[in-house]
């Protein structure tokens, strides 16, 4: 039997599997044919497989069928794993869309490498901070693994390792000055660097034979697979890189004074001097924040600092903390402040001498002089109350629907999962015992939780672990909520185990006899808020229908009348005075709310109202449209212990400060703001959660010094500890916005675009705000191909080096739920914008242009451990019907929901080694599996190990498997949705967007662009602080 190495992040993987076909056969592989749409799905194009199935899962292939000749994958089978050019297997028919491209040539002018010279950043002031350098370091520098240390874009970083052409010869130039990378069967041009102030070069998509390849347009999934190969091997150096990874992969950061890009990211590395010379790019000044992001396994955890009664050191002007980028003068005596330049005197206790450099010698033993990232303990003068660890209250819904659909169920069962990792008591007492550590799976040690039921009344319980079970107490009046019980609410879960567990077990045959139609959530939620009134903490209510009883009842307002035109903004948010007030007293209390809502009927729940409460306390609602039980349970369990078990903070507030000549415009995410300027206050705020902070100019910034910005997060954490969580970041200044080019985010970029849009919605009509996403798109860059891009020929495209797949993700905000045209259900498009505001910046990727998996192609050695112990990954392939194969099993991953697509011919074979001996057609699979068995067969353990690291790589969502087998589920429907690059959604496909795009920036170039805008569209839109007026302004 053949052992393959199983990586130990998969222990759920059994060790040892022999599928039932040969995986190493070296029998010849063929391509087979495109798959045909989907029913009522249309899109033209030709054939673009994209590789080749395993011969064992083709032996029952289709009569007359025909495999063309195997041409290569994105690597050859080659050691030195070089990218061969890929030529094209035939020209697309796109419909008449020659005439439309005016001469526009479809290949690729790649931007030359940037040598270090060329990146090198202006020599600065000298001892201007306090030890750092940053300018670019030398090309080749062996630091870290051999990384390369050029600032370039990372297509340039990686070249040395995948080349793109077969055979060819060495880059000529060192470090950072490599070739660029660009998708295979591209004409590649290489152009030594560019000196620095020359005009910057970037991917032009030309015309080949008057006809559009889409093999030749910018790819997402490259772009993203190359990254994530590379740092595999290599760790990324905060400073000396100055572009981070893409958000969507994996990596490990070296704190080396700059934040990690997982807390903080800019969407200028280099930030102009002065507000012309950024307007003339286009792009938004703003940084992304992710305060509490997770760390992957390889990274330094965040040192926690105690300065006792006197506090963390701070400047006395500005309130900036203590950070990397302060200077020590006189002999230590002073620190000059990085933000305001303030001279402080350095307290008697922090002192310490520097040397002739003026670098303070403890530097190094102290962490918030050489670290980005710092957690400082406080005071009692920044307690707002006695900190303590933090109180869960489950608000369950024991109402008819919950009940009759199964939902309550998941949630027993969910709760149980969440705070003990099994719903039997009887299991590991002594685990308990000889355990100092909380057990994973379990809530952080002085946590305690609360049960609460609801239906027309509210049920309070006596937890106490001296009572043999729970005492249940009724609160029948709800026009006045209070809480019954002074002692016993809240307990310790591990004490009163026997307790909780026999009470949550028993709660669906409670009320399964007296079933209650209409919950009453409101005064449930103020009586929940009343019992964390004196502490703060986090509830986790559940929901199956529309609450119609009591104070707050709510009525469907969706009555489909209103979809489509400018009152249907109205639905997206709510004006009831009861709920608002709740929400802000929640936040008051350091109370913050997730909801899990499920609507089993597909029915109306008013998100737009219940989750403002969740919105506004920096909490997250998780929402089950047509909920069915046997297929969702397992998810919405998942999800409910993530919930528990991430990293969680309350009664938060935060202050984001910068440079002077900057200031901060305005904030997009989930929090409360009570007047411009004031602190944002979150009840709870988690690792999932993420904000942007737009800046303004209010003066000039001086070239000869960076911009510096510090987050300060001030939260209370769940094992009852107040602290701030200082995150710090720099950017240089230039002159003029040339080098600004150079190092834009791409993802930072999106995110705030994306986050401004969102906060749009109540106030404008969703055809507005993808007027406008198309117009912004058009500014960036036709204002890259007027400045930046040197001369080029009017009928070529120009896409800037380090945003050639920001169109694409563009066009993935157009389409999404929250603001594609046609119909959608209100929920649908509410829920997924508020979300979108406070999503993390991986998850949004995944959201705005999902990963899909070959999986019947997979190679022997995917899905399990190389040599070096990382797992090896399948190449990710392009969001397009095209490039579905006849026969082919796919697994699309947007980050929500993750598909199990089959082609009706799928092999009988590979049925059977991915789902049991039992499975040889498609009609025989539970169409409401949401996991995959356990099986001893090469293919199913490579599937495992896959959906494992896809569930690694997440957000706040867990990961099952929803089965779309072509022509019979409905999950179809949205597995064709989620192929973004085609025309569906009510909007263009990937090509025709590039048109239309080219199109326009070809008019603002000839001076003759009209804005599209009819009806007063550039004065409603007003408002829109990052985006360029008069658009967006």
């Amino acid at each position: 039997m053949s052992q393959y190495p199983v990586p130990p992040n998969y222990p759920h993987t059994q060790q040892p599997y022999q599928g039932q076909g040969d995986p190493s056969s070296t029998n010849p592989q063929f391509r087979p044919p495109v798959a045909p749409h989907p029913g009522g799905y249309q899109q033209t194009g030709a054939t673009y497989p994209n590789g080749a199935p395993n011969q064992q899962y083709m032996q029952n292939a289709p009569q007359g069928y025909s495999a063309p000749p195997q041409d290569e994958g994105y690597y050859s089978q080659q050691q030195s794993m070089q990218l061969p050019q890929q030529p094209p297997v035939g020209q697309p028919d796109m419909g008449g869309l020659t005439s439309q491209m005016g001469g526009m040539n479809m290949g690729t002018d790649s931007t030359g490498g940037y040598s270090s010279q060329s990146m090198g950043r202006p020599r600065k002031k000298k001892d201007r901070h306090a030890h750092h350098t940053i300018e670019q370091p030398a090309g080749a520098s062996q630091a870290f693994s051999g990384m390369p240390q050029g600032g370039g874009p990372y297509a340039n970083q990686y070249a040395s390792q995948y080349n793109q052409n077969a055979g060819q010869a060495p880059n000529q130039f060192a470090g950072g000055a490599a070739s660029a990378y660009a998708p295979g069967g591209t004409a590649i041009s290489t152009e030594p660097p560019q000196p620095a102030g020359s005009p910057l070069v970037g991917a032009t998509i030309q015309s080949s034979q008057g006809r559009v390849d889409p093999e030749q347009i910018p790819s997402i999934p490259r772009s993203r697979d190359v990254p994530a190969a590379h740092f595999l091997e290599h760790v990324y150096p905060t400073i000396e890189q100055h572009l981070p990874p893409p958000a969507a992969i994996p990596f490990v950061a070296f704190d080396q004074g700059n934040a990690s890009p997982k807390f903080t990211r800019l969407t200028l590395n280099n930030i102009p001097a002065s507000h012309d010379h950024l307007s003339s790019t286009g792009l938004p000044l703003g940084l992304m924040l992710q305060p509490l992001a997770s760390l992957q396994e390889g990274e330094q955890p965040i040192p926690v600092l105690d300065y006792g009664d006197a506090g963390p050191p701070r400047c006395r002007r500005c309130r900036t903390y203590i950070n990397p980028f302060m200077t020590f003068r006189s002999g230590g005596n002073k620190f000059v402040c990085n933000m305001c330049t303030f001279p402080n005197d350095v307290a008697p206790e922090y002192f310490s001498p520097t040397d002739p450099n003026g670098v303070r010698i403890d530097r190094m033993q102290r962490p918030e002089l050489h670290l980005g990232t710092v957690e400082f303990m406080v005071p009692k003068e920044y307690w707002a109350k006695e900190p303590v660890g933090l109180r869960w209250l489950f608000l369950v819904d024991v109402s008819a629907e919950a009940i009759n659909r199964g939902f309550l169920d998941g949630v027993c069962e969910g709760i149980l999962n969440a705070l003990y990792g099994t719903s039997d008591p009887s299991l590991d007492e002594e685990e308990d015992q000889g355990a100092n550590d909380s057990p994973k799976g379990r809530l952080p040690k002085g946590s305690k939780v609360g049960i609460v039921t609801f239906d027309r009344e509210v049920h309070f319980y006596n937890l106490s672990s001296r009572l043999s079970q729970a005492q249940m107490m009724v609160m029948s009046d709800v026009e006045d909520a209070f809480v019954p019980l002074s002692e016993g609410l809240f307990v310790d879960p591990t004490e009163s185990r026997k307790v909780i567990t026999s009470l949550v077990k028993e709660l669906p045959n409670m009320f399964s006899q007296v079933k209650s139609p209409e919950p009453a959530l409101l005064p449930s939620l103020d009586a929940a808020m009343a019992a964390l009134s004196k502490t703060g903490g986090k509830i986790i209510c559940s929901l199956a229908s529309l609450p119609t009883w009591g104070p707050g009842r709510l009525f469907v307002r969706d009555d489909g009348k209103m979809h489509g035109n400018d009152a249907e903004k109205k639905l997206f948010t709510t004006e009831h005075a009861e709920w608002k007030r709740t929400a802000n007293r929640m936040v008051e209390a350091g109370v913050g709310v997730d909801f899990f809502m499920a609507a089993p009927s597909g029915g109306y729940l008013d998100i737009a109202t219940i989750g403002h409460v969740s919105g506004l306390s920096g909490g997250e609602v998780y929402y089950y449209p047509n909920f069915h039980a046997p297929r969702d349970t397992l998810k919405l369990s998942n999800e409910i212990k993530h919930t528990l078990t991430r990293e969680t903070g309350y009664q938060a507030l935060m202050k984001v400060r910068c440079s002077n000549g900057l200031q901060v415009s305005a904030y997009h995410g989930n929090f409360l703001q009570h007047t411009f300027g004031a602190d944002l206050e979150f009840g709870t705020i988690d690792a999932d959660k993420a904000l942007a902070v737009m800046f303004s100019y209010d003066g000039k910034l001086d070239p000869r010094l960076d911009a510096h910005f510090q987050s300060a997060l001030l939260y209370t954490t769940a094992s009852g500890e107040r602290r701030v969580r200082c995150s710090n970041i720099v950017a240089s200044v230039s002159d003029g916005a040339m080098e600004a080019m150079k190092f834009v985010d791409q993802d930072a970029v999106t995110n705030v675009i994306a986050r401004e849009a969102a906060s749009r919605m109540t106030e404008r009509s969703l055809k507005d705000i993808r007027s406008a996403l198309t117009e912004k798109t058009v500014d960036i860059l036709a204002g890259y191909r007027k400045n930046f891009s040197g001369s080029h020929p009017p009928g070529q495209l120009v896409l800037p080096e380090n945003l050639k797949e920001f169109s694409m993700y563009m066009l993935g905000l157009v389409k999404s739920r929250a603001f594609k045209g046609g119909r959608e259900p209100t929920d649908r498009r509410v829920h997924d914008s508020r979300m979108m505001k406070s999503m993390g910046l991986a998850e949004m990727s995944y959201y705005l242009y999902p990963r899909i998996y070959s999986i019947h192609n997979l190679e022997e050695q995917d899905g399990f451990a190389n040599e070096k112990g990382h797992l090896r990954m399948p190449h990710s392939i392009r969001a397009s019907f095209s490039k579905i194969e006849e026969g082919g099993a796919y697994i699309v991953d947007n980050g929500q929901v993750c598909l199990l697509w089959l082609h009706a011919q799928v092999s009988p074979n590979l049925l059977e080694d991915l789902f049991g001996p039992d499975h040889t057609d498609l009609q025989s699979l539970d169409p409401f599996m949401s996991q995959l068995p356990v099986l001893q067969t090469h293919l199913n353990a490579q599937v495992r190990n896959v959906l494992q690291y896809l569930e690694g790589t997440r957000g706040s969502k867990a990961l099952t498997i929803q089965l779309a087998r072509q022509g019979l589920d409905g999950a179809e429907f949205e597995f064709a949705r989620l192929l973004y690059e085609d025309r569906n959604n009510e909007a263009q496909s990937y090509v025709d967007w590039l048109v239309h795009l080219h199109r326009h920036i070809q008019l603002e170039l000839a001076g003759q662009r009209k804005k599209e805008d009819t009806s007063g569209e550039a004065t409603a839109l007003a408002g829109f602080a990052g985006l360029r007026a008069p658009y967006w302004t």
